[in-house]
């Protein structure tokens, strides 16, 4: 079996979703307030936090397994392994937020890919407990040991980025698949005020979720897909969020702007697909913007 295959049957082990579970609403309780697990998101940069923090223990790590080669260079080495090890806590800390609101399979694979990292920190740590006794040797051996499994872990994150699309955009599929003819919302009236309302569009064979909110004479018209991991938004919520009107997501409470789709709430750290929208003879019709447009 190939080893996406293995990563794909480790993802289907269903064995320890409880303890999983309870790991899961632990880290939600610490990760407080809103705000700082908001950064942790990412929300603030506009995607993911977690694979730019970590590249840093990676990178000097990876750099610190080519210093040791060199015996000159092997003091520089440990500096790399010390600043690695700092360097893996906010990382960590970013990760764990965003596992705690992802779906069951990342969740599962997810929790292989913390312990993986967890054991390489900890050879890692013993490198420089054993650098700093003089026993280069055995020093060098536990980093390489850490190597090898943080590189086999970055595989696990991987898998889970491109294979299982944890910290993908999930709307953007969705608008790629939308033609961009108008798409009658229907007459003003048919649509409640103040909550967001399931409307289809034409895709490419499929038709596409839209989330329409009435807010007196306007509409605001979104992909329905929620960018986080795909929650159906038109089953959602309008609320204030920091002062603004926001749609709010009813899988795992992201809030976007419904000015103009920005989240103001994570655990959606890009903007939601909006569409454009005109009004004719007491209708609302909406489509995608231009850059959509299929070739």
């Amino acid at each position: 079996m190939s080893l996406l295959g293995v990563l794909d049957r480790l993802s289907e082990v269903s064995k320890f979703d409880e303890q999983l579970e309870a790991a899961r609403t632990a880290v939600s309780g610490l990760l407080r307030p809103q705000a700082f697990k908001d950064l942790l998101h990412g929300r603030w940069l506009g995607h993911p936090l977690h694979p730019v923090l970590a590249m840093v223990p990676v990178g000097t790590w990876a750099s610190a397994g080519i210093l040791d080669l060199l015996p000159p260079a092997r003091p520089a080495a440990t500096v790399l392994i010390g600043t690695g090890v700092a360097a893996s806590l906010p990382a960590a800390m970013a990760g764990a937020a965003d596992w705690s609101e992802q779906d069951k399979d990342v969740t599962r694979l997810g929790a292989v890919h913390a312990a993986t990292n967890v054991a390489a920190l900890g050879l890692y740590v013993g490198s420089m407990v054993a650098r700093a006794k003089g026993r280069g040797g055995l020093g060098r051996a536990l980093a390489y040991g850490g190597l090898g499994l943080v590189t086999g872990s970055a595989a696990i994150g991987g898998h889970m980025s491109y294979a299982q699309a944890s910290g993908m955009n999930h709307a953007v599929p969705m608008a790629r698949q939308m033609t961009t003819d108008w798409i009658d919302l229907g007459p003003l009236d048919d649509l409640p005020e103040g909550r967001p309302t399931l409307r289809t569009g034409e895709g490419q064979g499929t038709p596409i979720a839209v989330a329409a909110v009435r807010r007196g004479p306007r509409v605001d018209a979104f992909i329905g897909a929620c960018s986080h991991v795909g929650g159906p938004l038109a089953d959602g919520e309008v609320e204030d969020v920091r002062g603004r009107a926001c749609l709010v997501c009813p899988w795992h409470g992201s809030a976007f702007d419904l000015e103009n789709g920005q989240p103001r709430r994570g655990p959606a750290a890009v903007a939601q697909e909006k569409m454009e929208v005109r009004y004719e003879a007491g209708r609302a019709f909406a489509r995608l913007p231009q850059r959509h447009e299929p070739k």
